[in-house]
């Protein structure tokens, strides 16, 4: 009796263990729950993300032809321009001095000239000697003409409609032929561009007329559109990308100088665009530069772990542009528990 009471309470035991249920393995091994997206061999346009800065194609950097002091600037950084405006200038003593030279050599070489003329005329002096005194009173009035041009070129004009950027020297500094004294653009023909830095890659997706849509921090929850009409055929020393210009289109807005932070997205042309997927960002794994990981399904059974080439970036989603062509289903949910070969289940 009292042994059919022992048994009694540990059948009940064995009975309550055998109901509870067990978790899902296969061989020991977890069953992962994922969630997955199909995909179809449709691309997805390339959208290439890049930033820069606003700038001008008419941007230039005004010198003067000659040596000297600097005698005035007339400009500040910011101030408006007219075409023609006069913007500096420099001392003209020395300058002065070297017209006032080749026009007295000028009019000595006349006389000479005349002189000689004269001589010849009276068979006195030999044609070769008139010669070679026409020949003087040239090259005297050449160098008159020489001193003159840099004189006038002794000042600095504007050469469009604009707005001076930078004053790169000061009053009373010595500069010489060619130092960059100011720099202007014609921001008033609202020429602005975004030039930004791409890599190698992204260099070979974009082509001339490309759409692009911009944002800028001065303009909150505004975009401008663009155009690419540039594209740099050798790499930029200094950034070690390649430079492409992107041309706003359309009216433009008061809120942009140059040197202004802009970030835009380029709707890439390039043979690559076929061969595009768009992906959630969650999908990728180990993104490095180019490359990444996902994990996809052919039979919904099991995970596999690929290799993949990122060709750019969108607001939400990585474009894929190598990798997945056998791929039938894309793993977005779950890759954080998954290896390679990993047994899973499909849950909605």
């Amino acid at each position: 009796m009292k042994n059919t009471l022992l048994l009694l309470p540990l059948s009940l035991l064995l009975f309550s263990c055998g109901n509870k249920p067990k978790p899902e393995t296969i061989d020991n091994t977890a069953i992962i729950p994922v969630k997955i997206m199909p995909l179809e061999k449709q691309g997805a346009a390339l959208s290439i993300a890049a930033s820069g800065q606003f700038t001008t194609d008419d941007e230039v950097y005004l010198s003067f032809k000659t040596n000297g002091i600097i005698n005035n600037i007339l400009v500040k950084e910011g101030d408006p321009v007219r075409k023609g405006q006069l913007l500096a200038t420099l001392n003209l003593t020395e300058i002065d001095a070297q017209v006032q030279q080749a026009q007295l050599g000028f009019e000595k070489a006349q006389r000479d000239y005349q002189r000689t003329q004269n001589l010849h005329n009276d068979s006195v002096a030999t044609l070769e000697q008139l010669q070679n005194s026409k020949t003087s009173l040239d090259l005297a009035k050449q160098q008159l003409g020489t001193a003159q041009f840099n004189r006038s070129y002794s000042a600095i004009h504007a050469t469009q409609d604009g707005f001076v950027l930078h004053k790169l020297a000061s009053t009373g500094q010595y500069v010489t032929s060619g130092t960059a004294v100011l720099q202007t653009n014609g921001a008033r023909n609202a020429h602005w561009l975004l030039r930004i830095g791409v890599s190698d890659r992204e260099w070979a997706q974009v082509k001339t007329g490309d759409k692009a849509t911009i944002e800028t921090p001065s303009i909150p929850g505004s975009t401008l559109s663009g155009t690419v009409t540039r594209k740099s055929e050798g790499i930029d020393a200094q950034s070690g990308t390649f430079i492409i210009d992107i041309q706003l289109t359309g009216a433009m807005p008061a809120a942009i100088a140059a040197g202004m932070f802009g970030r835009c997205h380029i709707t890439a042309s390039g043979n690559n665009s076929s061969t595009a997927w768009s992906i959630p960002y969650a999908a990728l794994l180990d993104g490095n530069g180019s490359s990444g990981f996902v994990f996809i399904t052919n039979d919904h059974k099991t995970a596999q772990r690929i290799p993949v080439t990122i060709a750019g970036m969108e607001k939400d989603h990585v474009l894929i542009s190598e990798g997945m062509e056998q791929a039938k289903a894309l793993i977005i949910s779950g890759s954080a528990y998954l290896k390679d070969q990993s047994p899973i289940r499909i849950i909605q």
